[in-house]
């Protein structure tokens, strides 16, 4: 959203009479601004190595497909110990002492 024309000279006012009134408070602020710039810069460095985003996509994919795979197959595990134990047990009681 851009400034109006109004806004941007009222800004410049407040920052001259900042800079004017307190002139180590506008060196700090111009210091983190500069900080902060950087970050950003360094930000979109980041973010224009990364893959493009259909490859990012794949792989959130695959890492889903995998995690969903696993889980099915721990369930089947599961429930292929309790049905053996039922039937071990179901044999056990059927044996006649």
């Amino acid at each position: 959203m851009a400034w109006s024309q109004d806004e941007e000279r009222m800004l410049l006012q407040i920052e001259r009479h900042l800079i004017d009134e307190d002139p180590r408070l506008a060196a700090r602020l111009e210091s983190f601004n500069e900080r902060v710039r950087r970050t950003e810069n360094g930000r979109r460095r980041r973010a224009d190595r990364r893959p493009p985003v259909r490859g990012r996509a794949m792989g959130a994919l695959r890492r889903s497909t995998v995690i969903i795979v696993f889980s099915w197959l721990l369930i089947a595990v599961l429930i292929a110990t309790l049905f053996v134990l039922v039937l071990r047990h179901e044999t056990v009681a059927a044996l006649p002492f």
